[in-house]
């Protein structure tokens, strides 16, 4: 029998990796099926193939259907399906990891557990957002109310800049059309870059649910990566697409989103990030994440070969 460490499944060298991957791929009023290892698009226009493996995050629109074999091969290549509604983008379903390496959700898992650490990640997160401050002795409560000043001041020099009427950030769960072109724009880029933000987190093989600065939510980890993108990419461009009109806001902002997250290689960025924050700098390239290799837990943190018999008399290794 097959067991779990040697499962004739793709491995990572066979996939494309994660920062070069199409960031995501949006489709509506259309069937998805499978070719090979393709997907196919299909609507009254005709059928697309697309290449699986190359797929960061397919969004599926109003009016998609998908087969059962469509999605086996999406979730064998590990790509992140989301289902998209006019009232924003809901995660719905997502692919195995592309690494076989648990490096990085155990890293995860040690910075959550200790207070100090799961506070120094916090504080590099803002670092990265807001390179020109020092957070280094900014407590949880600071950080937040810093945090919420730069969004506020980044609100208002992006209305400046672009000449767009500013009234405050409103957003009625639910209810997309509620709020004006601006912040309907906000939202949907905010969605989108979630999408985005959580597929490269499922494809490193790192928990979504254990978050360092967001806590509670089964997408923590996500929300917290994704707003390191927020004041850089998600909030100018919002204000771009509703400077150019107040029609079709939200198909506008998520193609306007897609290429600019392609043109700044985001995908790279963030991969890079997620292993800088969590990895100390000495195993920022996990040489294991490539390997589908199983170990067992001993004394004084050592790890030793799984597939062998520890119980015998004279505790000689013994090939199950």
């Amino acid at each position: 029998m097959t067991t779990v460490g040697k499962r004739p499944a793709l491995t990572p060298r066979h996939l494309t990796r994660t920062a070069e991957r199409l960031s995501f791929i949006y489709l509506e009023r259309c069937t998805v099926h499978r070719d090979a290892n393709a997907i196919t698009a299909e609507d009254a226009d005709g059928t697309t193939h697309i290449p699986s493996a190359t797929i960061g995050t397919l969004l599926l629109g109003p009016g998609t259907r998908i087969t059962h074999q469509a999605m086996s091969v999406l979730g064998e290549t590990g790509a992140c399906v989301i289902w998209v509604g006019e009232h924003g983008v809901r995660y719905y379903a997502g692919g195995r990891a592309l690494s076989r390496s648990a490096a990085l959700l155990e890293a995860q898992a040690t910075q959550w557990a200790n207070v100090r650490s799961r506070i120094a990640v916090a504080r590099a997160m803002y670092r990265l957002r807001f390179p020109d401050e020092d957070p280094a002795r900014l407590t949880r409560h600071e950080l937040l109310g810093r945090e919420g000043t730069r969004v506020r001041d980044c609100y208002r020099s992006q209305a400046a800049r672009t000449g767009v009427s500013w009234n405050g950030r409103k957003y009625t769960p639910g209810d997309f059309t509620s709020g004006d072109a601006v912040n309907q724009a906000i939202t949907a880029a905010a969605q989108c870059m979630y999408g985005v933000a959580h597929a490269v987190v499922a494809s490193l093989g790192c928990s979504p649910g254990l978050g360092f600065v967001h806590s509670g939510h089964e997408l923590s980890f996500v929300l917290d990566i994704a707003d390191l993108y927020k004041t850089d990419i998600g909030i100018p461009l919002a204000f771009d697409v509703a400077a150019e009109a107040e029609e079709d806001v939200g198909s506008r902002t998520r193609r306007a989103l897609r290429d600019r997250v392609n043109e700044t290689r985001l995908l790279d960025r963030c991969v890079r990030d997620i292993k800088g924050l969590l990895l100390p700098d000495d195993r920022s390239s996990d040489p294991g994440e490539n390997m589908d290799l199983v170990t067992l837990q001993s004394d004084r943190g050592l790890t030793v070969a799984s597939g062998v018999n520890y119980g015998t008399d004279e505790q000689e290794a013994a090939i199950w």
